[in-house]
C-alpha cells in the first residue's frame, strides 16, 4: 500500500538545517549524505537501524532525499519552493502540499530559541550541536560549518531523547542531474482529498 504521509525524519531532514542557526543555513557545496536511521517501531520498542540518503546540489537549489523502505524518493526544490514524491514504481508524482513545502523550506519559525551546545565528531567531520525549541518541538541538531546536518535527536513527550538519525559517510562532490530530475512520461497524482499536479522538474 502507498504511504501518502512525508516520513517525520524526511521533514527534519529538510528542515532542521533551517531550524538551528550556525554559520551557514543549507550546504554550501554539493554534498551527498547516507544517514542511519534510529526511530522505534510501533508502540515504541526498538527497531532495526534503516538508511536515509540525501543529495543537496547548491547550483540547482535542489534536494533528494531517499528515506527508509523503498517507497519512492522526494525532490524538493528551494528556488521553486516545491516539493514532490517521485515514485519510480508507479512511473508517477505526488506533489506535496504548501504546508509540508513550508516545513521543509521555511527560515527560522517564529519564536525559536536556539542554545550551542559545544561540538562533536560524526562521520569524521566535525559539528555544532545546538539545542532548538520551537514550539512544542525539542530537539538537538549537529551541522557543519558548511552546513551540512550530521545528526537530528528529537525529544519525545516522555523527555527521553531519541536519536532519530546520523550521518555515516559524506561524500562532496557535484550531484548528477539525472539524480535530481524527474524522469520524463512520469503522471502526477493526487493526494487524497486533493487534486494531482504537475511535478516538478
Amino acid at each position: 500500500m502507498l504511504r501518502v504521509m512525508t516520513p517525520t525524519a524526511v521533514l527534519l531532514l529538510a528542515a532542521l538545517p533551517a531550524l538551528a542557526q550556525p554559520a551557514h543555513l543549507q550546504p554550501t557545496r554539493d554534498v551527498s549524505v547516507t544517514y542511519r536511521m534510529n526511530a522505534p517501531a510501533a508502540g515504541g520498542a526498538p527497531a532495526a537501524p534503516q538508511e536515509m540518503r540525501m543529495a543537496f546540489s547548491v547550483s540547482e537549489g535542489k534536494q533528494r532525499i531517499d528515506p527508509p523502505g523503498n517507497m519512492g524518493w522526494m525532490l524538493i526544490d528551494r528556488k521553486a519552493n516545491t516539493a514532490v514524491m517521485v515514485m519510480d514504481a508507479q512511473r508517477a508524482t505526488m506533489a506535496m502540499p504548501p504546508a509540508t513545502v513550508g516545513a521543509m523550506t521555511q527560515g527560522v519559525p517564529p519564536g525559536a530559541t536556539f542554545t550551542r551546545k559545544g561540538t562533536a565528531t560524526v562521520a569524521g567531520l566535525a559539528c555544532t550541536e545546538w539545542d532548538v525549541t520551537a514550539g512544542q518541538g525539542r530537539g538537538t541538531s549537529c551541522i557543519t560549518e558548511d552546513g551540512v546536518l550530521l545528526r537530528a535527536v528529537t525529544t519525545p513527550p516522555n523527555g527521553t531523547p531519541m536519536t532519530v538519525m546520523e550521518a555515516t559517510q559524506v561524500t562532496y562532490a557535484p550531484v548528477e542531474a539525472t539524480r535530481l530530475t524527474v524522469p520524463q512520461g512520469y503522471s502526477p497524482m493526487a493526494m487524497p482529498g486533493g487534486a494531482g499536479t504537475t511535478p516538478a522538474r
